[in-house]
């Protein structure tokens, strides 16, 4: 493994579109060994120099899967977005070869369910997952925030009137609303986790989780 490698696993990409080529720009820079499929050669030349590998072929075709050796991986990402087709039988063959652990880009309700029921373990929808992200922000209240599939998130936002002055402990955000204050940040200092003392001014940022019909009931204090 090389020195500046902070990850043993290699990982293979499918599809260099906007989806697939962030993943595999990130995956790259974190120190992944990162091998990706594209199907169009322009495409996959602008990649040479900036991944490990890029390989020219349709993923859709079993052969090239297995000419990749693509049970050598434990880690795949499908960015194919242009294409359910091409998406479902390039899952189909990472499956077939083994992959244990598979995100795959999926466009529509529809696709993401075909996705699941061939055992894709992980299927993403970045435009739904966006669109949701700009609804909650969109107002101003909040500055950040991550809702996961339970309906559990994490935001970031100014700390309401009520806890501006007092402790954690006195305003008692807990216990009025359900959710937790887990760290704060005011500027030119370091993020601190939030204990019981914490006292909350103004300039602070607040990072709270619990869950999001609560949490929305916190941010729309004043």
């Amino acid at each position: 493994m090389a020195k500046n490698r902070l990850y043993e696993d290699d990982v293979l990409v499918v599809g260099l579109g906007r989806f697939g080529a962030e993943a595999a720009r990130e995956l790259h820079r974190l120190g992944h060994k990162v091998v990706a499929i594209e199907k169009d050669p322009h495409l996959a030349e602008s990649f040479s120099g900036l991944l490990d590998r890029v390989i020219v072929g349709d993923s859709a075709l079993p052969q090239i899967i297995e000419a990749c050796r693509a049970n050598a991986y434990k880690f795949a990402v499908i960015g194919i977005g242009s294409s359910v087709e091409a998406s479902v039988l390039t899952a189909g063959n990472l499956i077939d070869a083994g992959i244990p652990s598979i995100w795959a880009k999926a466009i529509s309700l529809e696709h993401a369910r075909i996705l699941e029921r061939i055992g894709v373990q992980h299927v993403v929808r970045p435009e739904v997952d966006s669109g949701r992200r700009v609804a909650h922000l969109v107002n101003g209240r909040l500055q950040d925030y991550i809702e996961f599939e339970d309906g559990y998130a994490i935001v970031k936002m100014a700390p309401p009137r009520e806890t501006i002055g007092f402790t954690l402990a006195q305003s008692a955000i807990r216990t009025k609303y359900g959710v937790t204050v887990v760290g704060v940040k005011a500027p030119g200092e370091d993020f601190t986790h939030a204990v019981p003392d914490t006292k909350v001014t103004a300039k602070h940022t607040l990072i709270v989780s619990g869950p999001s019909e609560l949490l929305e009931r916190l941010v729309s204090r004043p």
